[in-house]
């Protein structure tokens, strides 16, 4: 008797469901805005014609201040440890996102200035995207960063926050179109 002749079945969206679930009450605040040092990154997830994506998900991993990356338990309750390394937070309908975190030191050596990584989830895309989030004010060590030098000179602004008075930054995410983020391949 022959098998049958299977075929792979296409991947398709079938979301998104990120209002159930996903989110919860704390997942910006990877510490308290009161905390010393705490600072507040936001920005907007905008589409290709650079309509607001009101349904987005964003979520951020990066190390602590010392660029040591957090090893322990707390990620949804903070369990009492401050920092977790790790923030979620759904777009407004204005595609507004926001975190109070802490700038991360550089780790893993190599070169490698500070970042966030940032992660995507969306309408229309079966996969997250994800990305980095670079600091201004690092300009003299962009240049050493491994992966910052593999990006064309002229994208490479599209990886890095804008500083705003009061000491947050400013990082709008294009997933499409002119001025479109630089998204990271793995």
């Amino acid at each position: 008797m022959t098998a049958p002749h299977l075929r792979a079945t296409p991947s398709q969206t079938v979301g998104p469901f990120f209002a159930h679930a996903l989110p919860y009450e704390t997942g910006p605040e990877v510490v308290p805005g009161w905390r010393p040092g705490a600072i507040r990154v936001h920005g907007r997830v905008l589409d290709g014609a650079g309509t607001a994506v009101p349904d987005a998900l964003v979520e951020i991993w990066q190390a602590d201040e010392d660029g040591e990356v957090p090893r322990r338990p707390g990620g949804l309750r903070r369990a009492g440890h401050g920092f977790s390394g790790f923030g979620r937070c759904a777009t407004s309908p204005d595609g507004h996102y926001w975190f109070d975190t802490v700038k991360p030191g550089a780790a893993g050596g190599g070169g490698a200035a500070p970042f966030i990584a940032v992660l995507v989830f969306a309408r229309g895309l079966l996969k997250p995207v994800f990305t980095r989030l670079y600091f201004p004010e690092d300009g003299a060590v962009h240049a050493g960063d491994p992966l910052l030098a593999a990006v064309p000179a002229a994208r490479r602004g599209t990886l890095v926050a804008e500083r705003e008075d009061g000491g947050a930054y400013r990082f709008d995410i294009h997933l499409q179109g002119e001025g479109e983020t630089v998204f990271l391949g793995f």
